[in-house]
């Protein structure tokens, strides 16, 4: 059975090699869903390791549930199972160094040594006859920074453009200053009042 709340999973299952496969993959999916991938390894080794426990140690039965909640900046995961008996941590030079991700049925795990070894704290709740939980809590990372919309077109002052030189000619740009000298000046010419008066009438429709 898989219960849903927001950033909450229960999963009960039968602590067996076959299962725990299973279970590594479901909180690795959980946990990448909720944008903590950089928890995933710590989590997954973790769970590895109270399931493996459990397995190994409870009795009568294997039944159990998985757990994982995020609460604020803490992610908690805890197996509970129904065994009275309480757990003790076994003291290990370094529980990580012998670590092998690629056995995802394994089921000699390290147990608690390893689990406090990787989580940030852990413990055991007991729950008299009706067994008991382990937990351990992981620090999760701060959420990633909203991304800004960015506008789809940006207004820039026509005195900010830098325009290209276009020239009708090479090496006169439109925009250069006419060079006086480089005309003449024009100087009307006004015909003399007696050529004026002396000019031929040249009939309409003739010419010459």
């Amino acid at each position: 059975m898989i219960s849903e709340p927001s950033r909450y999973y229960a999963v009960e299952l039968q602590a067996l090699p076959s299962r725990i496969g299973q279970i590594r993959r479901i909180v690795s999916a959980h946990l990448r869903h909720w944008q903590l991938d950089a928890l995933v390894d710590h989590a997954v080794l973790g769970v590895t390791e109270l399931l493996t426990n459990v397995h190994r140690h409870a009795r009568p039965e294997k039944r159990c549930t998985v757990e994982i909640e995020l609460l604020l900046d803490r992610l908690t995961v805890s197996v509970r199972d129904h065994d009275p008996r309480i757990p003790e941590a076994v003291a290990c030079q370094d529980p990580l160094d012998v670590y092998d991700a690629g056995e995802e049925l394994a089921t000699s795990g390290r147990g608690l040594a390893i689990v406090g070894a990787l989580s940030e704290s852990w413990g055991v709740r007991p729950c008299g006859a009706d067994g008991k939980v382990v937990w351990f809590t992981l620090a999760a990372p701060p959420p990633s920074a909203p991304v800004e919309p960015r506008a789809d077109a940006v207004c820039v002052p026509v005195t900010d453009l830098s325009l290209p030189a276009y020239a009708p000619f090479p090496g006169v740009p439109l925009s250069a200053p006419a060079d006086p000298a480089a005309a003449p000046a024009l100087t009307p010419v006004l015909a003399p009042a007696t050529a004026l008066a002396t000019a031929r009438r040249v009939p309409a429709g003739r010419a010459g």
